[in-house]
């Protein structure tokens, strides 16, 4: 509070000098007291304050029509080059003075008339995109309970976001009446005198949901704040390129599901409450989810091959066997390929680059064996008579095909013979041992037949060697005890 003696030389000091800057120095004081000193004592005298002249009056008019053209956002360095056509010969310091004023007024005159936002339970979610480098996140904010979503993603497609909005709707167990977005190049079909077309898609997808998709106006961020500052919030907490890798969208999402539980628990400094308890409260009034979910972007059909694979981008994905020759729903999630058939996913695999191939041993009953399994498959009536002796035929075949036995074939009519002439079971005992020693012609067979059952059967050293020891009769111990002195 200053005095009637420093009123009297504050007034006395401008109308000296003429600025209250220059007065504020002559008093000590600041040019904003001056400014009301000499404003209070106009008011009171009723008297008008005198009018300084400005370097920059002559294009005053010329700057107002500017910044009127321009909606108050042209820069005073824009300005300059047209002040000095139109006879400005000052400093740029006091043409941004100038600029400044003119911006003042005309924002003062033109006030959008912008209240603040009244929310009521159930009625609106907003939704935005944000990215760094090639990571984008799916933001939404309910509205009245600021209860917040997140979902990571490599690209802002439609089919993406509007896999997010379905995301986000299963989350908060609702729908809301109205989805609030900027103006997304994915969901606007056009615009047309300032109101934007929503794509056909969009439209298919809010009425099988039931909202109303509406636009906010364009350059206008302030309309959706509350998303916009959750984009903020996420890119500095939870996208950090050191944690969150794009091509890992899996961990990604975990991360933003921690996330999201983490802030949804604690009191929202703006409405001081909880957005979790709040939404227990609005999801009473939230839309109920449709009974049937929606089928999202371009359905991608493929047949289960011979092979218990699907292909899908040049690469190939197993499948459960018993899927083979059904057609299936291939679709990716995450960075997942996801097999479904009748809704329920079969096969989930981690996408692959063209030409490889994404094998799951369960699909196949186990793992892979270490050696390809080759079937003996018999087609002349030597063949079929050989191995109709059982599995010893079929490994006697296989050991002697591997051991390159060239007259194999001429052998299975003797070794067949020999069934009649030795019996099937004696027959069968000689190609055990015959794979087991290693002998595989027919002449070998019959030399093991002919040497009958008291061949010793050689052990490897080291093994036990069992001997079957002869029975003798045994006595009683009592029959040892020594009898009583008498």
């Amino acid at each position: 509070m200053i005095t009637a003696r420093e009123r009297m030389d504050i007034l006395s000091a401008y109308r000296e000098v003429g600025t209250y800057r220059a007065a504020a120095d002559i008093c000590g004081t600041t040019p904003k007291t001056v400014k009301r000193a000499v404003l209070a004592d106009a008011e009171k005298n009723e008297a008008t304050v005198e009018v300084v002249v400005r370097n920059y009056d002559d294009v005053r008019d010329v700057v107002a029509e500017r910044v009127a053209k321009t909606h108050g956002r042209i820069t005073a360095k824009r300005l300059l080059p047209v002040a000095v056509a139109a006879g400005y010969d000052g400093s740029a310091r006091n043409f941004r003075r100038l600029v400044a004023d003119e911006k003042k007024k005309w924002r003062t005159s033109n006030h959008r008339g912008r209240r603040p936002g009244v929310w009521s339970p159930g009625d609106m979610l907003v939704i935005d995109w944000g990215e760094i480098g090639s990571l984008s996140v799916f933001c939404a904010v309910l509205a009245w309970s600021r209860w917040r979503f997140v979902c990571f993603a490599d690209n802002q497609r439609a089919d993406t976001t509007m896999a997010a909005l379905a995301a986000c709707f299963e989350a908060l167990g609702g729908v809301p009446a109205t989805v609030l977005s900027d103006r997304m190049g994915c969901l606007k079909a056009a615009t047309i005198a300032g109101l934007v077309v929503p794509t056909a898609d969009y439209v298919r997808f809010a009425t099988h949901y039931g909202f109303r998709p509406d636009f906010c106006e364009g350059h206008d961020p302030e309309s959706k704040g509350l998303v916009e500052n959750l984009v903020g919030c996420v890119k500095s907490d939870l996208m950090i390129p050191a944690e969150l890798a794009a091509s890992d969208l899996v961990a990604a999402n975990a991360a933003g599901v921690v996330w999201r539980a983490e802030v949804n628990a604690e009191v929202h400094s703006e409405i001081s409450a909880v957005p979790d308890e709040r939404l227990a409260v609005e999801r009473d009034l939230l839309r109920p989810l449709p009974s049937l979910r929606a089928r999202i972007g371009k359905l991608v059909l493929r047949k289960v091959d011979r092979l218990s694979c699907v292909r899908f981008g040049s690469a190939r994905y197993s499948v459960p066997t018993r899927h083979i020759g059904r057609q299936v729903e291939v679709r990716v999630v995450d960075g997942q390929l996801e097999v479904v058939l009748l809704g329920a996913v079969v096969a989930s695999h981690s996408l692959v680059p063209p030409g490889e191939t994404s094998i799951v041993d369960d699909h196949y009953g186990g793992p892979r064996p270490a050696t390809p399994a080759r079937a003996v498959r018999p087609k002349t009536t030597a063949e079929i008579a050989f191995c109709a002796l059982g599995p010893a035929a079929v490994a006697f075949i296989k050991a002697a095909a591997a051991a390159g036995n060239s007259k194999l074939g001429a052998d299975l009519d003797e070794l067949a013979a020999l069934e009649a002439a030795h019996g099937r079971d004696a027959l069968i005992a000689a190609l055990e041992r015959a794979v087991e020693f290693g002998r595989h012609r027919a002449s070998d067979v019959r030399s093991i037949l002919a040497a009958g059952t008291g061949v010793a059967r050689p052990a490897s050293p080291g093994d036990a060697l069992v001997i079957p020891l002869p029975s003798v009769a045994t006595r009683p111990l009592s029959d040892y005890a020594i009898g009583e002195a008498t």
